[in-house]
């Protein structure tokens, strides 16, 4: 399946809409990587266990979208947006929403 943030796809024509999908997920830190993270950023450089994780939550929110749209017959989404947040009392909850157009591309 084709996922583009783009309107339309080169070389193809949309033949039909088939509406708004989207995919969700949350993934909480831990203490540790939060310790390791915060002493990352004293001394300056990359956090890879916070990018792993927010990796991790991008790929879960988008295979999400992507099923959702196999399931009403698509295959494609296009204008895909992905969208990140923090919740939870202290921020230590992420947060990714991918959402976009399913649609079948001839």
């Amino acid at each position: 399946m084709l996922l583009t943030t783009t309107n339309t796809i080169e070389g193809k024509r949309i033949t039909r809409y088939y509406g708004i999908v989207s995919g969700e997920t949350i993934i909480g830190t831990n203490v540790f990587r939060d310790l390791f993270a915060s002493i990352r950023d004293f001394v300056g450089g990359r956090s890879g266990s916070y990018e792993k994780v927010l990796r991790k939550a991008k790929d879960t929110a988008l295979r999400e979208m992507e099923e959702q749209a196999r399931s009403l017959g698509a295959n494609a989404v296009i204008g895909v947006d992905l969208d990140y947040e923090t919740v939870g009392d202290s921020g230590s909850m992420l947060m990714v929403t991918a959402a976009g157009t399913a649609v079948w591309a001839d």
